[in-house]
């Protein structure tokens, strides 16, 4: 089995490499610099390709394409410029894969293409499953020409799966930037705390990943969160009582708009409490269904 993971050098994407070559996957990572691929995975069997050569003789249906390429949204103000790098690092990404078809003329047998619950928009209090339409919001835009990046392929006969991903705890991604307040004893949520936060375990998330990629039946939309979403209060509650640390220090919106403009009302004080209907219908079972468990994990 062959894997080529377009991402495969952030932080879901390490961890979805050593999850699939533990499981006897083959795995090829397309970047611009496949040096850097060699010395993250020290050379340990992981092939790094550029995007404009050779790796699109390997399509085929016993190949499965994983495309998680993007930009990170978070770290800072979305200036006219950063958002357009936003968008079209996620664009680009599925254009380069179907240039890549229509040269060989083999499509892959699997393309696992990221997303995300910002698809849903502001949701507040209600929960959402993979039916819900998609909302508003440069976030919802951008998922929107995420997921249709790669569309066309599901009429040259490749099964596709979209991963619709909540917050990933793990040692990287949002979590980290959470700590520092809270080791001050200033920690809280941001805002209300009434925003609906989806998360997910980073080896749920891998885990669930490989699932699709193995299960010939699952297509389409799949939000990757754990069954059990909480509001950011509940959040701050259950993160400060584990660190042993105050949590009821909300930050106030004006200043996170102040600091943050369009991605704090976005990310920070706005969120969707998203649940993996399909996931679970399809059989998938999580590890770290519960918060507390699941931060215990992490931050142990």
């Amino acid at each position: 089995m062959r894997a080529i993971i377009a991402g495969g050098t952030g932080f879901i994407g390490r961890e979805l490499v050593r999850e699939l070559r533990e499981h006897g996957w083959e795995i090829l990572i397309l970047s611009r610099n496949p040096g850097k691929v060699a010395a993250v995975f020290e050379n340990g069997g992981v092939i790094g390709m550029p995007w404009d050569n050779g790796w699109a003789d390997l399509l085929g249906p016993d190949t499965a394409v994983v495309n998680l390429a993007g930009e990170n949204i978070a770290g800072g103000r979305w200036t006219r410029n950063r958002k357009q790098r936003i968008l079209q690092s996620r664009v680009r990404a599925g254009e380069r894969i179907l240039r890549a078809v229509e040269r060989t003329g083999a499509a892959p047998g699997v393309l696992i293409q990221a997303s995300a619950v910002g698809y849903y928009g502001p949701r507040g209090t209600s929960p959402v499953n993979e039916y819900a339409e998609s909302g508003s919001g440069f976030l919802a835009d951008v998922c929107r020409q995420w997921e249709a990046s790669t569309s066309i392929l599901e009429k040259l006969g490749t099964r596709r799966c979209i991963l619709r991903t909540g917050m990933v705890l793990g040692n990287g991604g949002a979590l980290p930037r959470m700590l520092p307040p809270f080791k001050y004893y200033l920690g809280g949520p941001p805002g209300t705390g009434l925003q609906g936060v989806s998360w997910i375990h980073l080896k749920d998330e891998v885990r669930a990943i490989r699932f699709l990629m193995e299960n010939p039946e699952a297509s389409g939309p799949y939000n990757l969160c754990a069954p059990n979403p909480v509001n950011f209060a509940k959040f701050a509650h259950i993160l400060g009582t584990i660190l042993n640390r105050p949590y009821k220090t909300p930050v106030p919106p004006f200043a996170l708009r102040l600091l943050f403009g369009q991605m704090a009302e976005e990310v920070l004080l706005s969120g969707q409490l998203a649940l993996p209907e399909r996931l679970t219908q399809a059989g998938f079972e999580f590890t770290f269904p519960d918060l507390a468990d699941a931060l215990r994990d992490v931050l142990r």
